[in-house]
């Protein structure tokens, strides 16, 4: 059966729709009242046979007969088909796919007005489908309702029999069309008054729980703004609170700084004191005043070390401390503390190992920052390995990131205390902490620092097992425009006539990468300096023979030479108090409280492009 055009208006469509016959079921032609009545019945046996509703059979049979009356008595006869279709592949792909559906068609072979396409337009709302096409000598009406079932749910030998129980029907008389009408229509108006009635009862329904709901959302809405006011209180109290915590860290900071200054003082003079008492040229002292000095002289050190070490927490915690980043060589690191070390309380039964870095690149980060980071942690695995291996490694993670890490065997540390190792003052309590001196200062001050680098420090450690202190840094780069000579060669002179010191510090020195040369003898540091002009004078105090201040006088007279950093190394930083020669001196260190690795230090900070703090 082929549809005659696509448009619901009476006018002709764009294009032609063309659906497939799956099987025709009655074709008439109706010429009276009496044939409408019939194609009337036979639709309706149809819908009831293909599975459509009670509803969906009146609405079927009335659109057909609408039709098919105004059609006659516009044209004086007209043909009807009813038959079973399934759309063209075309129309499933863009309508409901593959629903079989049933067909009716009523055409003339006569022209109809636009007032006959209004009439008959009522019976659209009727139909799934609709349409009207009219040419110059035919006008035809088609319309579709979808059945239930697909098409393969029916055989051919069910569809040859609704064929023949359709085709057996009659019209009535009209008062059997009458009376058949009437009882359609009160079963109709039976089914619409149940479904009013559910209705009424789900809309009873509804506006109880719509009460409910507003109920809810009152008392919702009750407790959600009182939350509301106690979480504004809560933000409220907690700034305060944040202020006063801020204010209180920046007291303890402040009263760090200025208590560890006002001690420094007191207790260099008392190690500088015990020391000039010691001295050998002093006068002689009992066994029981020399032992009673080594006491005073260690708890002095202790509690300098305790000044030190507060004064640079002081200084992380305020934000004073600024990275001087440079082209960073860690291999000169490395040796560094590979040297210094040694100088470190290590027991006999404990290796340590400072592996060198390979395939590792050169940081830009601040050299004397990250060598104060890894000491405090060889320190900490050193003090708390009795017996096995402290080693020290660096790797490339091939992020943009190197991990220093830092591993022992020593007696490791509890789950819930790693992150309070962190914390100052705290301390791990253990049988070998009673023994161990210390503040509980080191690993939160590296922390501080590898976080002004822009690292992160992590800790993995288990009780027996050992600790390994990752830290991990970004490479960094130099600013655009900046050439900094990492390689290049720094000559450093120590001037020292105490033998076992010099040997001490040559090495170190040399373990950095620096180039050094020694003398003993102050006077022969001019002619030395002016043969070979060194980059840094490292100079004793004391000289044997020319007193240091002697030496820095005749460097600093001299227009050529007063350019030469040069660095008081003394164990008696008291003589450079009123001293005048004192200023002309670039740095000084002490003796009592300096290591040998603040030599490398001292030279980078004064010497390295950067350097300076």
């Amino acid at each position: 059966m082929a549809n005659m055009g696509d448009g619901d208006d009476g006018r002709p469509g764009d294009g032609v729709v063309t659906t497939q016959v799956v099987a025709p079921l009655v074709t008439a032609l109706v010429t009276s009242e009496q044939g409408v009545f019939a194609v009337r019945r036979q639709a309706r046996a149809a819908a009831a046979a293909l599975g459509l509703g009670g509803q969906d059979q009146i609405r079927t049979a009335a659109a057909l007969s609408e039709v098919c009356r105004r059609m006659l008595d516009a044209c004086g006869q007209v043909t009807v088909s009813i038959g079973l279709e399934l759309p063209d592949a075309l129309r499933a792909a863009r309508t409901r796919a593959s629903r079989s559906t049933l067909a009716l068609r009523v055409w003339a072979t006569c022209t109809v007005d636009d007032r006959f396409v209004e009439d008959v337009r009522v019976t659209k709302g009727l139909m799934d489908r609709w349409e009207i096409d009219r040419t110059a000598d035919e006008t035809a009406v088609s319309m579709w309702r979808f059945v239930p079932e697909g098409p393969v749910g029916l055989r051919p030998a069910e569809i040859e029999a609704i064929r023949a129980d359709v085709a057996r029907l009659h019209a009535g008389t009209p008062m059997e069309e009458l009376a058949e009408h009437n009882r359609q229509l009160l079963a109709t108006l039976e089914e619409v008054q149940r479904h009013r009635d559910d209705l009424l009862r789900l809309n009873t329904e509804l506006e109880e729980t719509n009460r409910g709901v507003v109920a809810l959302y009152t008392e919702l809405s009750e407790e959600l703004e009182a939350t509301n006011r106690g979480v504004v209180a809560l933000y409220a109290e907690l700034d305060q609170r944040t202020t006063q915590a801020r204010a209180a860290s920046e007291a303890k900071t402040r009263f760090l700084g200025n208590v560890s200054h006002e001690l420094r003082s007191p207790v260099t003079s008392i190690v500088g004191l015990t020391r000039l008492l010691r001295d050998p040229s002093s006068d002689p002292l009992t066994d029981d005043q020399t032992q009673q000095l080594e006491l005073i002289d260690a708890s002095a050190r202790s509690l300098l070390g305790l000044v030190n070490e507060l004064l640079d927490l002081a200084k992380a915690e305020s934000g004073r401390l600024e990275p001087q980043r440079e082209p960073t060589d860690l291999q000169r690191i490395f040796t560094s503390l590979r040297g210094t070390s040694r100088a470190m309380p290590i027991s006999a039964e404990t290796a340590l190992v400072v592996d060198d870095p390979v395939d590792v690149p050169t940081l830009y980060t601040d050299p004397i920052m990250l060598t104060q980071v890894l000491r405090n942690l060889l320190t900490n695995g050193i003090k708390f390995t009795p017996f096995g291996t402290v080693r020290m490694t660096a790797t490339d993670d091939g992020d943009g990131y190197v991990s220093l890490a830092v591993s022992d065997t020593g007696i490791g540390i509890p789950a819930s205390e790693h992150e309070r190792v962190f914390e100052e003052f705290h301390q791990v309590r253990s049988a070998l902490q009673a023994t161990t001196s210390g503040t509980g200062l080191g690993l939160p001050y590296a922390r501080r620092l590898v976080e002004i680098l822009g690292g992160t420090i992590d800790l993995v450690s288990a009780p027996d097992v050992g600790s390994t202190f990752t830290v991990r840094l970004p490479i960094g780069a130099a600013p655009e425009g900046e050439v900094a000579d990492v390689g290049a060669p720094i000559t450093v002179l120590v001037v020292d006539d105490d033998e076992a010191f010099r040997t001490a510090a040559a090495g170190v020195l040399r373990g950095c990468g620096f180039t050094v040369a020694e003398i003993a003898d102050g006077r022969a540091v001019a002619p030395a300096v002016e043969a070979r002009r060194p980059d840094i004078v490292l100079l004793d105090l004391r000289l044997e023979q020319m007193d240091g201040f002697v030496v820095l006088d005749t460097l600093t007279s001299d227009d050529n030479l007063r350019t030469i950093p040069v660095v008081m190394v003394t164990a008696y930083p008291q003589d450079l108090v009123n001293h005048p020669a004192a200023r002309r001196a670039t740095a000084m260190l002490d003796k009592t409280t300096m290591t040998l690795d603040d030599l490398c230090e001292v030279v980078r900070v004064t010497v390295l492009p950067g350097g300076a703090s």
